[in-house]
């Protein structure tokens, strides 16, 4: 057990924003917010039956199921076929003839993958003590790490990636037959930016079917628009486009011009000394700490706050701007990455449209999750109690080991969601990231639950390995992202889309 010393130290490792006591009551059960289309579909197609206590046994037994099939969903002809029947009514004789259809072609492919004369392969261990439901593997338990020949972990995560849209990413492990070579790769990227550049040519952009593309990734050359389009910040329509973007340049401009003499007035000042001692705090620094980027971020954050002054400007909203103003100037400079752009090589007209820019489109964002930086972040005390009850029922086992060791999730989470996982992630992972919640179309916010369980659970291994309350905090505080790509963050969010799959319409499953 911790000493109380040893977990106050801890404790003032985190935000300082951090809330001593919880307000505003309990959470609302999520089934009312998340109604993902396929479950709805199901479940009106299938008539309602009996339900009866889950024992352990009939955990198990769904566990050894799972273990024997959970491969079954990697892409192929029958995924096409699936997902263009998402966006349909099902019935019960349709879903259960193509599961069939999946899971015969798996077996088939198993037994062509396994060379002659091969043994076996061995069963999967029992579940462990505990309902451990793993949706989740840690990465020490990656492909990279697993002797040839044994079950990938990626494999089950693939088909929940590619659900929103038919367009899928080859994950990392090991490459399987019938893998896409580097030359194949490439010709998909370019098919890809094809259709966005089609889509996104035509004199009225359809916003659905860009978030069905956006959802596995968005292009670089295409990415700065497509925000635009799907934040709002943009309309639809092409005629309309470059007098909506000179009125709201012009209109930002207006506020510089009207509120920010006021920086250092008296009722201000200190909004402004807190968001000029921020900044130079924030990442990545070769872009940071030129003059020209830090002017612009505290122009950007100091009239936004000044604006709303319901929250005024709260630690961790300085993180949100800069994944905007990355794409965005990225439109402008020809540096492979942006992060380290040399921005005085920027024309001045330039810098004012990304500025701009990405005002509007940080504050549209914000927008959905006010709450979160209103006076004692109900929002995200809600969000975090939201999440101890997913965990709690998707990994029991990591959930009671926290407990045990008291870690408090609010000592972790806090900054996950207060910063949206900016923090922990690389900032290429991040616009990754910021790709699929743009595109989701009930909101980030919500999506945002889930991609955090999944994120904690990707680590279940190293955090059961941890026994000390120092050792495991600090671990959760400073988790090893630094060489992530695009394919973990790929993981992360098909882990997410399934946990959201699973629990946002069945509160009986998610909250005790």
């Amino acid at each position: 057990m911790a000493s109380d010393g040893a977990r106050k130290q801890f404790w003032k490792r985190g935000s300082s924003k951090v809330p001593g006591r919880w307000v505003g009551g309990h959470a609302q059960p999520p089934g009312r917010e998340y109604r993902p289309l396929l479950l709805c579909s199901l479940l009106k197609a299938t008539p309602k039956v009996p339900t009866t206590p889950v024992k352990a046994k009939r955990v198990s037994t769904f566990q050894e199921f799972e273990s024997n099939t959970s491969d079954a969903w990697d892409a192929g002809e029958d995924d096409d076929e699936l997902l263009a029947m998402a966006a349909e009514s099902l019935n019960t004789a349709v879903v259960m003839e193509t599961a069939h259809r999946v899971l015969r072609n798996h077996s088939q492919q198993q037994g062509r993958s396994r060379p002659p004369g091969a043994p076996e392969p061995p069963a999967e261990p029992p579940a462990a003590p505990g309902g451990d439901l793993r949706l989740v593997k840690s990465v020490s338990e990656s492909p990279a790490s697993c002797p040839e020949g044994s079950a990938s972990d990626a494999a089950p995560l693939q088909r929940s990636q590619s659900l929103p849209h038919a367009a899928t990413v080859v994950l990392g492990g090991a490459p399987e037959p019938g893998a896409l070579s580097s030359s194949a790769l490439s010709e998909r990227e370019a098919s890809r930016l094809d259709k966005f550049k089609h889509l996104l040519a035509g004199p009225n952009t359809d916003l659905e079917e860009l978030r069905k593309l956006s959802w596995s990734g968005i292009p670089k050359p295409v990415r700065a628009i497509t925000w635009k389009l799907l934040s709002g910040y943009l309309p639809a329509n092409v005629d309309r486009r470059p007098a909506t973007l000179q009125r709201k340049q012009k209109e930002y401009f207006a506020f510089i011009d009207h509120y920010y003499d006021s920086r250092n007035d008296e009722v201000h000042q200190d909004t402004y000394r807190q968001i000029h001692i921020d900044i130079p705090r924030m990442s990545p620094e070769a872009l940071i700490l030129q003059p020209k980027v830090t002017e612009i971020f505290e122009r950007i954050l100091f009239i936004w706050a000044i604006r709303h002054p319901a929250s005024g400007y709260v630690q961790g909203i300085n993180d949100l701007v800069t994944p905007f103003f990355v794409v965005f100037i990225c439109e402008y400079i020809d540096d492979e990455e942006a992060d380290s752009a040399n921005i005085s090589r920027v024309p001045e007209d330039a810098l004012r449209n990304v500025e701009a820019d990405t005002y509007w489109c940080m504050s549209r964002l914000l927008d959905g999750i006010q709450d979160n930086y209103t006076f004692a972040q109900p929002g995200i005390q809600m969000k975090v109690k939201m999440l101890e009850e997913l965990v709690s029922r998707i990994d029991e086992q990591v959930h009671r080991h926290l407990g045990q060791h008291e870690v408090r999730y609010l000592q972790f989470t806090f900054r996950w969601m207060n910063n949206l996982l900016t923090r922990e992630l690389p900032l290429r992972c991040t616009v990754r990231l910021w790709d699929t919640y743009q595109s989701e179309p009930e909101g980030f916010a919500n999506f945002h639950l889930y991609v955090c369980a999944a994120f904690l659970v990707r680590w279940r291994k190293e955090i059961l390995e941890e026994r000390d309350f120092q050792e495991l905090l600090l671990f959760l505080q400073n988790l090893p992202t630094a060489h992530w790509g695009d394919e973990d963050v790929s993981l992360l969010l098909a882990e997410a889309y399934r946990l959201k799959f699973a629990f946002a319409d069945a509160p009986n499953h998610y909250k005790k």
